[in-house]
């Protein structure tokens, strides 16, 4: 499930959901529209080995075996590739190749052979997650990180099309002047990877970002080339933060300060900040922050609003990471994929079902109109997915009273649900010592069975038949000195 921030509520939710309102102590009543869809699955392939429980028709995942990071997404010709690190021959994390598939629609999507897999001296240990690059003339490159020996030492490499009138790129080329980059003495050769997507400056530089680190902070080298083949390492990084851990998979991109248009990598007008997000593996979770990028000294500067590592702005409080952007023109808009693993309790159950691991809905995102945090939702092609329609109108809740919505078949349904009051005046205090802490803590201090002024209100999902069981997806609402402020949360306990 992804949970995207924005005033109407939308989320992928499997069926026996209830629609509830729990202890809403107030005197005024609460309305609420909903709307309810269900959709096809758009993933025709079935292997007869695999078991299909849980298995889901609305992410993008493979027919079998086990998938993670998303690689070098593009938008290239009319196509979108998305490359991914897989497994061909199991469901377990081992013997790692980019796996290539393409989509005219970010739906329906083709599977081809294998883009990138282990078979030169710059890449026999491994072929590591990295990103694409639309060079001039309109020629795609990949860069990725190469594993080289048994120690884990990394390099960056670098991929192109074997033949570009092929309109889906199915074969890439590995030049034997690989690696284009080698760690120096001043870093961490086992920590040293993830290539970002590449932007030109004004004066005509490519410029690329590695993660690394270095005294346990975290670290975005930065490497500046004339001609995308002679990378040279810059005098100091990009940004660096102490006491954060690795930094792993970045990603640089720059957001409009004027509406929600995405902006390519290369983009040098104005009106615009600059996102910085990394993947802490520490944590297994994906931080950003918002800052500006001093082209002149190749410096990025997150805001005093923006903080580096746990405290930091998440870009998914779900289960989610590794993520990657790519800017699509024929939208205009910036779209980041996300892989989500599992946690099915026992180490087997991914060899017992034949598969692990989805990527995370494809959301579009933009900067929030106050230019502290990042807008996400998913993108628009995904309702057309849906097929038949339940809805409800304008549905009186009561303190304590719940709702289950009927009608529902599909295993998977795509929800839009609205809540409305007609005063907010009952709304309960926030504790100004809620401010040092992660929104996750208030929501487990002030749960789905908590009381109180707003709230909570929500949807009660994967629910059972007397609520014996159930995953509550709800919102509080918080008055505070000069707003009002609301809480969303989710509890898979």
């Amino acid at each position: 499930m992804e949970l995207f921030r924005k005033s109407s509520f939308h989320c992928a939710l499997p069926v026996f959901i209830l629609l509830v309102c729990l202890f809403i102590i107030l005197s005024n009543y609460v309305v609420f529209a909903f709307n309810y869809d269900v959709f096809t699955c758009f993933q025709s392939s079935k292997d007869a080995n695999i078991t299909s429980n849980y298995r889901t028709g609305y992410h993008f995942q493979p027919p079998k075996n086990c998938m993670n990071d998303p690689n070098a997404p593009m938008y290239y010709n009319g196509v979108y590739h998305l490359f991914y690190q897989y497994n061909p021959k199991g469901s377990t994390m081992n013997n790692i190749v980019w796996a290539h598939s393409v989509s005219k629609d970010l739906i329906n999507w083709i599977n081809l052979e294998p883009a990138i897999y282990p078979s030169k001296p710059f890449d026999k240990y491994g072929t590591w997650s990295g990103s694409a690059t639309i060079l001039p003339g309109n020629k795609p490159i990949i860069l990725y990180t190469g594993v080289v020996d048994a120690n884990m030492t990394q390099v960056q490499n670098y991929a192109v099309p074997a033949n570009l009138s092929d309109p889906y790129l199915r074969e890439w080329n590995k030049p034997d002047n690989n690696p284009l980059i080698v760690p120096d003495i001043s870093i961490t050769k086992t920590q040293f990877r993830d290539p970002t997507t590449a932007w030109m400056g004004k004066d005509g530089h490519w410029r690329i970002v590695v993660g690394s680190s270095r005294n346990r902070g975290g670290l975005a080298i930065l490497y500046r080339s004339r001609n995308f083949m002679k990378w040279i390492k810059a005098e100091h990084p990009l940004h660096s933060s102490a006491k954060t851990g690795n930094w792993e998979c970045p990603d640089f991109f720059p957001v409009s300060l004027q509406g929600s248009n995405g902006l390519d990598a290369s983009y040098n007008g104005k009106y615009v900040k600059y996102v910085l997000k990394n993947s802490l593996p520490v944590a297994a979770f994906e931080y950003y922050t918002i800052g500006t990028y001093d082209a002149k000294q190749d410096r990025y500067i997150p805001d005093n609003t923006s903080v580096d590592g746990w405290k930091g702005l998440r870009l998914d409080y779900g289960i989610f990471y590794a993520s990657k952007s790519f800017y699509d023109p024929s939208k205009d808009r910036r779209i980041v994929w996300g892989w989500s693993y599992e946690l099915d309790g026992l180490p087997n159950n991914e060899n017992n079902k034949g598969w692990a691991g989805i990527q995370a809905i494809p959301r579009k995102v933009w900067l929030d109109f106050s230019g502290k945090q990042l807008v996400q939702w998913p993108i628009e092609e995904l309702k057309t997915l849906r097929k038949q329609n339940v809805r409800l109108s304008n549905k009186r809740l009561d303190n304590g009273e719940k709702i289950e919505v009927k009608g529902i078949t599909a295993s998977q349904a795509d929800v839009e649900v609205t809540f409305s009051f007609s005063s907010l005046d009952k709304a309960e205090p926030f504790d100004p010592s809620w401010a040092d802490l992660y929104a996750q803590d208030v929501c487990a201090i002030k749960g789905s069975t908590v009381p109180g002024g707003l709230g909570p209100f929500g949807l009660a999902t994967l629910a059972s038949q007397n609520l014996e069981e159930y995953t509550p997806v709800f919102f509080r609402v918080f008055k505070a000195q000069e707003n009002f402020k609301v809480l969303m949360c989710s509890d898979a306990t």
